[in-house]
């Protein structure tokens, strides 16, 4: 047994467990009684700040200058196989900017509209439970 396995067999095996009762405090939370769901609407206003000022711009920087490089490195090596196998890792790494960029635009919408969406929801339970009210015949 190699060194690599002997410390891999040495770690405790983990479990997951799904079906834990809900904590008394009607609150969230993993069973370890840590909150799994804490954020605030500052909160998500500064994770949506975040991508828009940093994520986003600095990875279309840097996947812009990983392009140029595949693409030199592809005209540097055309007449052998590795010239292909770059153009098609570039046509790849294009595919998958693109999927990330999109995925941090949709990340963005979302923590900025999460408050609208709770605020209609609550709106809309409390017109269904309003119109349903046993009270208003007093």
């Amino acid at each position: 047994m190699t060194q690599s396995n002997e410390s891999a067999s040495a770690v405790a095996p983990t479990h997951m467990r799904v079906n834990y009762p809900a904590p008394l405090d009607g609150g969230g939370s993993a069973p370890s009684g840590k909150k799994d769901l804490a954020s605030s609407p500052a909160q998500k206003k500064k994770a949506a700040e975040a991508i828009e000022k940093h994520l986003e711009p600095d990875t279309r920087r840097d996947g812009s200058q990983a392009r140029e490089s595949t693409v030199a490195a592809a005209r540097e090596f055309e007449g052998w196989l590795t010239g292909p196998a770059l153009k098609t890792a570039r046509k790849t790494w294009n595919e998958q900017l693109t999927t990330l960029m999109n995925r941090l635009g949709s990340e963005k919408a979302a923590l900025r509209a999460t408050n609208t969406i709770f605020q209609n929801t609550d709106t809309g339970v409390e017109l269904g439970i309003r119109k349903s009210s046993a009270l208003d015949s007093f």
